[in-house]
């Protein structure tokens, strides 16, 4: 009888509020921590200068800071630098011979000041100097350069495949032979991942001294710490069926990896592994800038010594490479996943 009254009784529904009086209160702690923030780090200012800029660029302001910033390096940036001159009185063993490609001696007269010793009068003499002109020669030392970045990013980025197929066997944890093994080994990529190649390079360049050494080991060190990580974790998130399926036939899990779980996770891996190329090639030319090989190192100087048309050059070898090579990985990946 009570059950009756019950279900007769009509049924109420309550619309359930998505916000409390607790997410209001969370709500207002971060706005309050933002506007702290945001004071701290000067976005009232960012915001003043971008404005300012967007002003001047519609021509409602004569100048800002950030226009004239910027045009005092497009000015010298533009046109980029292509040819290559250089004195031949510098250059030790040069056979006159055998020139570079393309290149030419050309002789021009310069004009110098000095001191005279005997009427203490400061003279100008005119002499003669001969330069090694190469119409291309700059072009392709930073294309020289340009195809030294990507060799340390591919090696960097082999090394670390292969460490981290075994490294990733090791992290999974529905694979790893022992729950202490499994720590360590998740500790190390995860300190691998946690030191930014920059760092490490500063400290390889020390130890390995200037060149690709450092930024093959900074970039792999880091790259191992990614990979073990992504490769462990398709492992564990593969489909149990094949492989429950093979065990209760007695294969090992060698055999399971091989068979059952390899042809889940190949396509993952092919992704992460040309993900991790493309950031290598980008990241080899960061890490130069403290030594460790590459262009990186070559626009570092060209920067400190504001030959900036020189460096333009560099910008725009390293943007038509990265767009080549994302191409090229597309359509690698399309074709094997």
């Amino acid at each position: 009888m009570m059950d009756a009254e019950h279900d007769s009784l009509p049924h109420i529904w309550y619309l359930k509020q998505p916000f409390g009086w607790k997410s209001l209160l969370v709500l207002l702690l971060i706005i309050i921590a933002s506007s702290i923030s945001a004071e701290r780090m000067q976005l009232d200012r960012m915001a003043s200068q971008i404005g300012d800029f967007a002003l001047e660029a519609v021509g409602l302001r004569e100048s800002s800071q950030i226009g004239r910033g910027m045009g005092s390096v497009t000015r010298d940036m533009f046109p980029i630098a292509i040819s290559d001159r250089r004195p031949i009185d510098l250059m030790d063993g040069l056979d006159e011979s055998r020139l570079p490609f393309l290149a030419h001696i050309e002789t021009v007269e310069v004009q110098t000041t000095e001191l005279d010793p005997d009427t203490l009068q400061m003279t100008t003499k005119v002499s003669e100097r001969q330069f090694l002109v190469e119409p291309i020669g700059y072009l392709l030392f930073v294309l020289g350069k340009m195809v030294e970045t990507i060799e340390i990013a591919i090696w960097a980025s082999l090394i670390a495949i292969l460490v981290s197929l075994p490294l990733a066997w090791l992290c999974a944890s529905n694979y790893s032979p022992h729950p202490l093994i499994y720590g360590v080994a998740r500790s190390l990529v995860s300190l691998l991942r946690s030191i930014p190649e920059l760092i490490s390079a500063l400290f390889l360049v020390l130890a390995f001294g200037f060149g690709p050494i450092a930024g093959i080991l900074a970039l792999s060190f880091h790259s191992i710490g990614f990979l073990g990580k992504f490769y462990a974790e398709d492992i564990e998130a593969a489909n149990k069926s094949p492989q429950q399926a093979l065990k209760a036939t007695g294969a090992s899990d060698f055999a399971i990896l091989r068979i059952a779980v390899l042809p889940q996770v190949l396509p993952s891996y092919t992704g992460l592994s040309l993900y991790i190329l493309d950031r290598n090639i980008r990241m080899a030319t960061v890490i130069g800038l403290v030594g460790a090989g590459g262009i990186g190192q070559e626009l570092k100087g060209r920067f400190d010594m504001f030959q900036y048309d020189r460096v333009g050059t560099m910008l725009l070898v390293i943007f038509l490479t990265v767009m080549a090579l994302d191409l090229i990985s597309a359509r690698f990946r399309k074709r094997l996943v």
